[in-house]
């Protein structure tokens, strides 16, 4: 955990954000979104409404502004889905209506082996990669260095779900694992080329989804095939890399503290002081607020318990654990924030008032 400095905020949000993620002290916990907070009231707010804001690039930089001028967070994402990079490459899309997020029709998948691989020409021109490449130039421009600016790109496991179907590429996990690691390798090289992109354009930080989530695959599945390339990852994309995985991930958290991430953005389906006594201060830890549950379906009140209970484990990022449902109550998400906030100058005072 980074050591927190004192009671009083004496550091930008951006700062916070890039202390936190480096292991420095810092003068409280930040606040981060690592995926999404944008909600259906936001999008009213805002008047950027799914899903012309996952496409334009105005649209997304204004939704995405409201994480920090709306909800206090530390940082703002204005990358709301996981799916840009599969309509650039030509998947299948439905783009869904204001309420229900964008997906990509996987029963229609668009290549077979790594030898179909083959990254478009213009592939970082394609409307749908611009809107998120311009919409992080536009936030630069806003905030300058004040806020944290996280970009994501997809990591090869999510890619090869989109572009071979769910199915098709967990069977070939197991018929032909030497097939699977020649697709990683060629995907990965989409990774990184959206991920520069993004950072050329002033994104501070990536996420780097990755879903090789307990439900689907072991942890053994996750040292085979992913530890080399996310170490990879990590030395290729100069800006400190957030690794997020869906599910229970207990069981591959150590090889995770491994990967040279900066950070690891973990589900609730994971005891958050389980999480962290298992990576020991190897990688830093964002999360891990319930969607479903908590913020969904519950009060501020419960939201401040989940989030003092991340606090006391030493998480050393506060987050939800994935995208919000877009029907979040907007007063959840913004009690995460002061939650922070008082913890933070309890603990404080308390360690004012501690005998030396």
């Amino acid at each position: 955990m980074a050591l927190i400095q004192g009671g009083n905020e004496t550091m930008t949000p951006k700062e916070r954000v890039m202390n936190a993620l480096a292991g420095k002290p810092v003068d409280r916990t930040p606040v981060a979104n690592p995926t999404n907070v944008s909600t259906v009231e936001l999008m009213d707010l805002a008047d950027a409404p799914f899903p012309a804001a996952c496409r334009e690039p105005e649209l997304a930089a204004r939704l995405a502004a409201t994480g920090y001028t709306e909800l206090g967070f530390d940082s703002v994402m204005p990358y709301f889905s996981i799916i840009q990079e599969s309509s650039a490459l030509g998947c299948d899309m439905q783009w869904e209506e204001k309420d229900n997020w964008p997906t990509v029709r996987m029963a229609n998948p668009i290549w077979k082996g790594p030898d179909d691989i083959k990254i478009p020409s213009g592939f970082l021109e394609h409307p749908d990669n611009q809107a998120i490449i311009r919409s992080i130039s536009l936030l630069k421009e806003e905030f300058g260095d004040e806020v944290a600016i996280i970009g994501k790109t997809m990591g090869p496991w999510t890619l090869a779900y989109h572009v071979f179907g769910v199915e098709n590429f967990l069977l070939m996990t197991v018929d032909d694992p030497d097939m699977v690691m020649r697709c990683l390798d060629r995907l990965k090289e989409i990774s990184v080329l959206f991920g520069q992109a993004q950072i050329d354009a002033g994104a501070d930080v990536l996420t780097f989804p990755d879903h090789a989530t307990g439900d689907l695959v072991s942890g053994e599945y996750y040292k085979r095939f992913l530890l080399d390339i996310h170490q990879e990852m990590a030395q290729r994309l100069d800006v400190p890399l957030i690794l997020h995985i869906c599910g229970n991930t207990l069981d591959r958290m150590d090889y995770i503290a491994q990967s040279g991430m900066a950070c690891f953005h973990f589900d609730s389906k994971n005891d958050p002081q389980q999480a962290m006594d298992i990576v020991d201060g190897r990688i830093r830890m964002v999360g891990n607020i319930n969607n479903p549950d908590t913020l969904y379906a519950r009060g501020p009140e419960e939201v401040r318990q989940e989030v003092y209970r991340c606090l006391d484990a030493g998480v050393d990022l506060i987050a939800p654990e994935c995208a919000v449902p877009l029907a979040t109550k907007l007063e959840n998400l913004i009690e995460i924030p002061k939650a922070v906030k008082d913890w933070c100058r309890e603990h404080a005072a308390s360690d004012n008032n501690a005998p030396n």
